[in-house]
């Protein structure tokens, strides 16, 4: 039976005050990259998006060492994107007692990592097989060594 395992660690960024558009921007230029060219990326564009989004890739990579037990250098960006979010309404006081409404857009932003040293699929029946050659080939060899039948 082949198994799927998990290649993907994730970061998730909610209620970013910045236009969707604005991140989008950002975004369009780190996806599909790998983590290391992203960073440089991101610390040289001069938006003020790239902050939020390089702590969010920062994160992911955390996440995934930490779940996955992967190295950086094998990690590329295999999600972006940006979804708006709610707009946060001010009211402004105006002249003669009047008020003028403020939206400020927020968005939520997702960035997945995916480790490409892994394989996807895992077939059970080969695993298996491998374990029990490898027990049998250190019974053999370690028995001989420590007196062990």
């Amino acid at each position: 039976m082949i198994t799927k395992k998990k290649t993907e660690a994730y970061a998730l960024g909610q209620h970013i005050c910045m236009s969707a558009h604005k991140a989008r921007r950002v975004i369009d230029q780190i996806r599909g990259r790998s983590y290391e060219e992203t960073l440089m990326i991101l610390e040289l564009m001069p938006y003020r998006a790239c902050y939020s989004i390089f702590k969010l890739v920062y994160s992911a990579a955390a996440n995934a060492s930490y779940t996955l037990d992967s190295d950086e250098t094998n990690l590329i960006i295999s999600k972006a994107e940006v979804n708006e979010g709610t707009a946060v309404k001010k009211l402004k006081p105006r002249a003669r007692g009047r008020s003028f409404p403020i939206k400020r857009p927020t968005c939520h932003i997702t960035i997945a990592v995916k480790d490409i040293s892994l394989d996807e699929y895992e077939d059970e029946f080969m695993t298996r097989i491998n374990e029990s050659v490898y027990n049998k080939s250190r019974e053999g060899f370690w028995g001989r060594i420590w007196g062990k039948k």
